[in-house]
């Protein structure tokens, strides 16, 4: 079984303001991510930047067999919002935006506007088979890629720089706050028994703080000397799978032409279990040897919006379950 996350990069059918131009751009779209899902084969995987739900229709068209999809009902600003394309019956668990009891709004702009929910919908679904029973959480988190009043982006100066990466800070922080509260609901303290997975574009690495929320009491990372050694913070911890990807292919996204690992999967711990004694992880595609072949991203994401592909790279864990 391959469970994984992929941030498609604008998937809109041609004619808004953040897809492809025309038709012949959108298709050749198309046809570069239905190949990635073609050889990734995934029986679930979380995606990301749906602009256009008929879009995801249109991709899960071009793949052989029979594909499903979900959607979040709530999107960002720019229209786009997360979901799921499965080999297996989906069955949604939640769809949330707002932040949970005591986490107050946090400031999003110069005039003080409050923030009080997540700029796209965090999304729950359950897959059975006759192997596994898995239920999963997709996310894309606040992103770094910064955008200035006017739709700017390019500070004015350094204070307006610093100020909009501090708003947009605490509003990734606030997100990832929120998704700990829907994996929370997930594991229900169960954890051991339960596989439970949490995917997503975090838009950020794994040592950065706003992806340490999401992974509970600290204790047992994978690569730590107390992973292996049971505790009761098995019942509620997730694990990132990071550490299971060979070094030289462990990034997901190259930003100004450095390589980062902004994508990530974290698991229950059962899931975990069956992860490390039987499968493996990667980003891009399994069979690749190399380091995936990615664009360079900048400031300006508009400036890819007739690219085929994606600007971000799968990852993926593959297990027996």
């Amino acid at each position: 079984m391959l469970l994984g996350t992929w941030n498609l990069e604008n998937l809109f059918r041609p004619g808004g303001p953040s897809g492809p131009t025309d038709k012949t751009a959108y298709e050749a779209k198309l046809a570069a991510l239905a190949e990635t899902v073609s050889a990734l084969d995934p029986s679930l995987l979380g995606v990301q930047e749906i602009g256009d739900p008929a879009a995801l229709d249109d991709l899960a068209g071009m793949l052989d067999g029979d594909w499903h999809t979900a959607v979040s009902q709530h999107a960002d600003d720019r229209g786009i919002r997360v979901g799921f394309l499965s080999r297996l019956d989906l069955e949604v668990l939640a769809d949330v935006e707002a932040f949970p009891p005591k986490l107050r709004p946090v400031q999003g702009d110069d005039a003080g506007r409050q923030v009080s929910a997540t700029g796209r919908g965090l999304f729950a679904v359950r897959v059975v088979s006759r192997a596994i029973a898995l239920d999963a959480a997709v996310c894309h988190l606040k992103s770094k890629l910064l955008t200035y009043p006017g739709g700017r982006f390019q500070p004015r100066d350094e204070g307006e720089r610093a100020r909009v990466g501090a708003y947009a800070l605490y509003r990734r922080t606030a997100e990832a706050a929120t998704l700990r509260a829907l994996a929370d609901q997930l594991l229900d303290g169960e954890g051991r028994s339960r596989d439970v997975a949490v995917l997503g574009d975090l838009n950020d690495e794994a040592a950065a703080a706003t992806t340490q929320i999401l992974l509970g009491p600290p204790g047992s990372e994978l690569g730590t000397p107390g992973h292996g050694r049971p505790d009761k913070g098995d019942a509620t911890r997730l694990w990132n799978v990071a550490p299971l990807i060979p070094a030289e292919r462990r990034f997901s996204r190259v930003n100004f032409g450095r390589r980062e690992l902004i994508d990530h999967v974290l698991l229950s711990h059962r899931l975990t279990g069956r992860v490390v004694a039987t499968g493996e992880a990667g980003t891009g595609l399994p069979e690749d040897t190399a380091a995936p072949a990615l664009p360079s991203v900048g400031a300006d994401p508009q400036e890819r919006r007739d690219a085929a592909g994606s600007d971000h790279a799968p990852v993926w864990i593959r297990f027996q379950p």
